[in-house]
């Protein structure tokens, strides 16, 4: 593949790169030089795609294609090249051109806040119609508004982010369109007649953007799903779990990771583990907590304290590179509602091998100390263990012993 700049063909080759010598010093197979990429773009004159790059050189090599794949990517990371969502290459003019985040404003306008850190630019209603919170972009400064903020105009769409919204139904005068729920988003999401499904108006729906904003046009939607009537109840609850894009199904590839799990712990995975089971551990958590991650026992000793802190081993069910672990970087962690929680592990683990329920085995990390009668820790030590919780107890029941103690030492 060769490519045309101003009626002329180009010669680009690695073989003319001035860094060559260069290259061949710091890798056995080298690829064309940053700087070669640089003004092979520039004089295309052009966003180019890898493969256009990588034909401009005469790069057929396998190794070769990939470690210009890395290069690719590490000058993007570095701000000589900007990627996008053509899936091309561009020069960066680091001057004007600032790349960042879209965040948008229930009034139309909306702000750029730029990957390097500094101050946000303002964006126009007018520049905004072709972007939705949440996007990526690569604006120009263009000047100043009249409150002094420095003001941006769009050059281009690097991400699109904004895949699915969540909003009221409306079919008024023959046209049908989504109000978002998130009020960051200011346009009313167009839904073709064909793609209404079954939604009636003031309904809640999900609906997949189609069809990304442009200057000229709003976005355009299909309806993937009814969460139901507007004000249900728990209709906030389905509406922030759509409008956050919380993860709230399982992989099935996750599903069938975990489907030999029961919720009784293997006795091979009891192996080699010191046993705590006759040690007389307790959760103690608040009064609606459903699971339980630690328990603790304390003993008194001659000269202070022993105390045992165990806490559940997650690691044992989630192995590095996992379905579960991808899917619990993806989660991160838990989200609560009233009545309701996603959780970051499936409930055979949240709730059961990874909860500290009390009378069943659960495998654990203890860290065992010796403190003395001033509160400082002699030793400790660290260890792997099976557990058996003799008790499940809430901070009010705590504090009740507590306080009964203290009165009858009085």
């Amino acid at each position: 593949m060769t490519l045309k700049s101003k009626n002329k063909k180009t010669t680009f080759k690695a073989s003319k790169d001035p860094y060559a010598a260069r290259e061949a010093a710091k890798y056995e197979n080298p690829i064309p030089s940053r700087e070669l990429i640089l003004e092979l773009i520039g004089t295309i004159g052009k966003p180019l795609s890898r493969e256009e790059i990588s034909g401009e050189f005469d790069l057929a090599d396998e190794e070769q294609v990939e470690a210009l794949r890395r290069r690719l990517r590490a000058m993007e990371r570095d701000g000589q090249l900007m990627f996008n969502r053509r899936q091309k290459y561009f020069l960066v003019d680091g001057k004007d051109l600032i790349a960042g985040r879209i965040l948008g404003h229930s009034d139309g306008f909306g702000f750029l806040r730029p990957d390097d850190g500094s101050p946000d630019l303002f964006l126009s209603p007018r520049e905004m119609r072709s972007l939705m919170h949440n996007d990526r972009a690569l604006v120009r400064v263009s000047g100043v508004d009249r409150k002094g903020r420095k003001e941006g105009t769009l050059v281009e769409v690097l991400e699109r982010n904004t895949k699915q919204v969540v909003g009221r139904f409306f079919h008024e005068r023959g046209v049908s369109y989504v109000v978002p729920e998130n009020k960051n988003i200011a346009q009313d999401v167009l839904i073709p007649h064909t793609e209404i499904g079954a939604a009636e108006k003031g309904q809640i729906v999900v609906v997949d953007i189609i069809e990304q904003p442009s200057r000229s046009r709003q976005p355009i939607g299909k309806v993937v799903e009814i969460l139901g009537r507007h004000l249900a109840p728990g209709m906030e609850i389905e509406m922030a779990v759509r409008s956050h894009e919380l993860p709230y199904l399982w992989p099935d590839a996750l599903l069938k990771e975990i489907e030999s799990l029961s919720d009784q712990v293997p006795e091979s995975a009891k192996a080699n583990r010191v046993d705590l089971r006759a040690l007389p551990l307790v959760t103690i958590d608040g009064e609606d907590a459903r699971d339980f991650d630690d328990a603790v026992f304390v003993r008194k000793t001659k000269n202070g304290w022993k105390l045992w802190v165990a806490i559940a081993d997650v690691s044992y069910y989630v192995q590095i590179n996992s379905e579960l672990d991808q899917e619990a970087k993806n989660r991160s962690t838990s989200v609560y509602f009233p009545e309701k929680v996603i959780p970051m592990l499936p409930e055979i683990l949240s709730n059961g091998l990874c909860s500290l329920n009390p009378d069943v085995d659960r495998l654990c990390m203890v860290c065992e100390l010796v403190i003395n009668a001033e509160g400082t820790v002699l030793r400790s030590s660290f260890y792997e263990a099976v557990m058996r919780s003799h008790a499940r107890l809430t901070y009010t029941e705590v504090a009740q012993i507590l306080v009964e103690d203290n009165q009858a030492l009085k």
